[in-house]
């Protein structure tokens, strides 16, 4: 595989990991270093837009549901999204748990333009981390 097939790869497993659909994308970003450390910049770049482009998804599935009063929800999850919105989003980096995320945010019609930024800094900060330990790992092999 080159490394633009390579990349391809590593975007769409990050997509799909940031939708309800299973994956491993932070065993691809690391792999993908392990494997092509020269291209690291890249990878985070293809890792982190995938991903936070797959949580927009779900955002946009969440909107597509019919609204509901927020009556509904527990008094506890009201006032966490009266106190941090968006920015709860943060949190979507979180494998399994953080998936729904983006879909309630969606479904309660949070911001858009805040719930993207909310979810690329969280996104591109999970796979920065996830890059500094791979450096480590690659300097001690």
């Amino acid at each position: 595989m080159t490394d633009f097939s390579l990349l391809a790869a590593l975007w769409f497993s990050a997509f799909t990991s940031a939708t309800l659909l299973p994956g491993t994308s932070e065993a691809a970003f690391a792999a993908f270093l392990w494997q092509c450390p020269e291209a690291a910049f890249a990878a985070w770049l293809a890792a982190g837009s995938g991903n936070t482009l797959g949580s927009l998804t779900s955002y946009w599935l969440g909107r597509q549901l019919p609204e509901r009063g927020q009556s509904k929800l527990s008094p506890r999850a009201v006032s966490l999204l009266q106190r941090y919105g968006a920015w709860l989003l943060l949190l979507a980096r979180q494998p399994v748990a953080g998936d729904a995320l983006p879909l309630a945010a969606g479904w309660l019609r949070l911001n858009a333009w805040e719930c993207a930024a909310a979810l690329a800094v969280g996104k591109f900060v999970r796979y920065a981390l996830i890059w500094q330990g791979m450096g480590w790992l690659l300097q001690a092999a």
